[in-house]
């Protein structure tokens, strides 16, 4: 046998996989072959979406299911042994595994993250390939799992339902990770993962193995919302039956094992309400804390005071956003996170909605509003005169017309894109948003006519509106499909088909800006959902551009002399009465007036002033400044050079000359591999299509932005080839499909013609079955090149 002729598979069918069954390991438990671990990003051009390649090992090895221990990278046998290293050593770090072999069917070199530098790499044998146990040892090494009952934690069974679901890539390492930090010790934990990416499930996973295994026998599930519990109880954690309870009404049975309750409705404000006290400190041997930026980070919330009476039990914090400030701080209790998975990780991998953004800026928003004199408000009172911004609208000052600008541009972009695309819309307070679902429902009179429920106020006090909540987030139901909003649905909600985010208050805090964004990236194919659009009225979308979206926490928030202390207020959430320090001298900074009410006077009880009045008013000329959208690069930061010009960077990277670009255009087979390898590296094709604003081919498209070079529409490129006579080489049905093609080019491009699906759509199927015209050429290969030549 010459395997030099053999393929990749054929080496891995005869040579590879042989060797792994020798040395002990099982084919149906723990070798998987060709595993695609993430699922493709997501590419959005216009309304169009496509995915990209998914990140595939040729195998993965586990010891047992979902615990995996190395990877292996195989080449056919005209690469060397050493060639598939790069690409494992890439997974395995993704992965979190020790061992990477490479192999060309002669042998294996075996990368080992755990020897010393002399002994990383060595290459052994095809008969030397190490047994299953061998292997464990070396991760146990890596894990740092050195006694028999860690041991036995860690090498605990995932929970399986008996379907074929299983934890992604990145759930297998929150998991494993946090078993193996308790197995080793470890009390408190930090979990890190975008919203949209699985906690209730790895949460689950991780309770039941910990659970199974004996190391820990009670736990209690804690969140702050009704919606949470309930989606837990109903979802991941119905496996759980009758061991599980969900405390209600302050009424404990302590003859449950899996216990799920609400911080509220174990804590309260006097002693009488601390349901928790009625078990024993030492009752809980495990904890998980679902949201954990709400309420653990702070010394002295209600849920500290929980933590703080089950000192003794392990504490899992759950999150997508760390809090991290001088007062509240995530890490300081649970220390660094054992995994972190990132919104842009997320995207990247294809499990997570990219986003688009289009910002909408209002005159007088970007100009500030100075009543003219004598101006009054709608109950004729004077209107102080000063400027007003966008700080000051809905908040102080309310303008009808501000109101109303926003739900046409909304309600046109709907119009325009799909009048029942889920939406919610982000509001100042309650009364904006009452008055953003008036104002749209007479903008959609007509939809609203049908059913009432097209548009409406979800809320804190309004209980029909918070029945509503569960039809908004159900993809089966059709309404209410526009959703209004200020504090209800930033956290805690999960909806799955939510196509636009509407931005129109002054969101300050990178938390609550996270957690907005969340409502948006959940992906749902069978609904058509694959990625939302934000529609930014308030240049809330500039935390995009901090660092801290999608980087590490950062907890010193420094202060200076030319530092806006109100903004400052305004951006921590229910930190208002809380000490601020200048972290140069460490010293408190005395705010003048102060924030929080003076101390009750002797001799009698302090009168707090009334709140201040908004003040409501019309007759003012709202105009739509510019709308433009935001486009970002493929690490999800904003572009803020011309598109042009990011795009002419890119290109030149590629393709350094016009002559490097023509010779890799013109030696490839399919033109659609270059654009899928463009849109890999960020360039926005039909974005740029619409910068050019003419009908050219991506061919053209490139020659003119990276070389300057004069753009032919396709239909020019079309009737060029028509003058040459081109087809009068063919018969009569072969020259009436070209021209047909040719045709079809010119207004839909040449991704479309390079596709054999292309012979079964008007006009083309009009001249027989895609058989029948490949055989008018003679042959397939015939059709083919004459396509290529064309």
């Amino acid at each position: 046998m010459n395997k030099k002729l053999l393929s990749e598979r054929d080496i891995c069918t005869k040579f590879i996989t042989p060797a792994l069954e020798s040395a002990g390991w099982d084919k149906q438990l723990q070798i998987l072959e060709e595993v695609s671990f993430t699922d493709g990003k997501i590419y959005v051009r216009g309304k169009i979406t496509a995915r990209g390649a998914k990140k595939r090992a040729d195998y993965i090895l586990y010891y047992k299911p979902n615990i995996p221990i190395a990877i292996i990278e195989a080449k056919d046998n005209n690469h060397s042994v050493r060639a598939g290293i790069q690409q494992g050593l890439d997974y395995d770090r993704i992965l979190d595994i020790p061992c990477v072999f490479s192999s060309n069917g002669d042998g294996f070199l075996f990368h080992d993250r755990t020897a010393s530098d002399s002994n990383i790499e060595t290459e052994i044998a095809l008969d030397e390939f190490p047994s299953p146990e061998r292997l464990w040892e070396i991760y146990k090494k890596y894990k740092s799992i050195a006694t028999p009952e860690a041991e036995k934690i860690a090498a605990q069974a995932y929970f399986f339902d008996g379907t074929n679901r299983k934890p992604r890539y990145y759930q297998q390492i929150a998991v494993n990770r946090t078993v193996e930090a308790i197995a080793n010790g470890q009390n408190r934990i930090l979990l890190v993962m975008a919203t949209g990416t699985g906690k209730t499930y790895t949460a689950f996973q991780i309770i039941h193995r910990l659970w199974k295994s004996g190391a820990k026998k009670r736990i209690l599930f804690l969140a702050d919302r009704n919606a949470l519990i309930d989606q837990t109880r109903r979802g991941d954690f119905k496996y759980f039956k009758d061991k599980m309870t969900v405390v209600k009404h302050r009424q404990i049975d302590k003859s449950f094992e899996i216990y799920l309750a609400l911080y509220q409705g174990l804590s309260g404000a006097d002693e009488a309400a601390n349901a928790y006290k009625q078990f024993t400190k030492d009752f809980f041997d495990l904890i998980v804390i679902d949201e954990c930026h709400r309420g653990s980070a702070k010394d002295d919330s209600n849920w500290r005071e929980i933590l703080k009476y089950f000192s003794n039990a392990t504490h899992i914090g759950l999150t997508a956003t760390p809090k991290e400030t001088n007062e509240a701080s995530n890490t300081e209790y649970f220390g660094e996170p054992v995994y972190t998975y990132s919104l842009r990780q997320g995207i990247d991998d294809g499990f997570l909605a990219p986003y688009r953004v289009i910002r909408i800026a209002l005159n007088i928003d970007a100009e500030g509003w100075r009543p003219e004199q004598g101006k009054t408000d709608k109950k004729g009172n004077e209107v102080e005169d000063r400027i007003y911004n966008r700080k000051d609208f809905d908040k102080n000052l309310v303008i009808d017309e501000r109101t109303d600008t926003v739900a046409l541009k909304l309600t046109e972009f709907l119009k325009g894109y799909d009048r029942f695309a889920k939406t919610i819309v982000f509001c100042v307070d309650i009364d904006h948003a009452e008055r953003m679902r008036t104002a749209l429902a007479k903008l959609n009179a007509d939809v609203v006519a049908e059913n009432y429920k097209y548009i409406m106020q979800i809320k804190g006090d309004n209980d029909e509106g918070k029945r509503e909540l569960d039809n908004f987030i159900n993809p089966e139901e059709k309404y209410p499909v526009i959703a209004t909003t200020s504090e209800l649905m930033t956290t805690g909600v999960d909806a799955q088909t939510c196509k636009v985010i509407v931005l129109d208050s002054n969101i300050n805090s990178m938390t609550k800006f996270k957690q907005i964004i969340g409502r948006g990236t959940r992906i749902n194919e069978e609904y058509d959902k694959r990625y939302f659009t934000i529609l930014d009225f308030r240049n809330a979308t500039d935390l995009f551009a901090d660092p801290a979206f999608d980087g590490d926490p950062i907890r010193i928030k420094p202060v200076s002399e030319d530092t806006d202390l109100t903004n400052i207020i305004e951006e921590e959430e229910n930190e208002q009465n809380e000490p601020i320090i200048d972290i140069e001298t460490g010293e408190e900074i005395i705010l003048d007036p102060p924030l929080t009410p003076p101390t009750i006077p002797p001799g009698g009880p302090f009168t707090p002033p009334p709140p201040r009045e908004k003040v409501y008013v019309n007759g003012v000329d709202v105009s739509v400044l510019i709308s433009r959208e935001l486009h970002f690069d493929n690490q999800g930061r904003p572009i803020t050079t011309s598109l042009k010009d990011h795009t002419k960077a890119i290109i030149k990277g590629q393709y350094a000359s016009l002559s490097v670009f023509l010779n890799k255009w013109q030696s490839t087979d399919r033109k659609e591999a270059i654009i899928a390898e463009l849109a890999e590296q960020g360039i926005l094709v039909e974005a740029l299509y619409e910068a050019v604003d003419k009908q050219v081919d991506l061919f053209d498209l490139i020659c003119h932005i990276a070389y300057d070079q004069p753009p032919l529409t396709r239909k020019e490129r079309a009737d060029n080839v028509k003058k040459r006579n081109y087809f009068t080489k063919y018969g009569e049905q072969a020259k009436q499909v070209l021209e047909a093609l040719l045709d079809k080019y010119a207004d839909e491009g040449i991704e479309n013609i390079e596709n054999i699906k292309i012979l079964t759509v008007p006009p083309l199927n009009e001249f027989g079955s895609a058989t029948e015209i490949i055989k008018s050429f003679g042959s397939r290969e015939a059709y083919n090149n004459a396509i290529k030549e064309l």
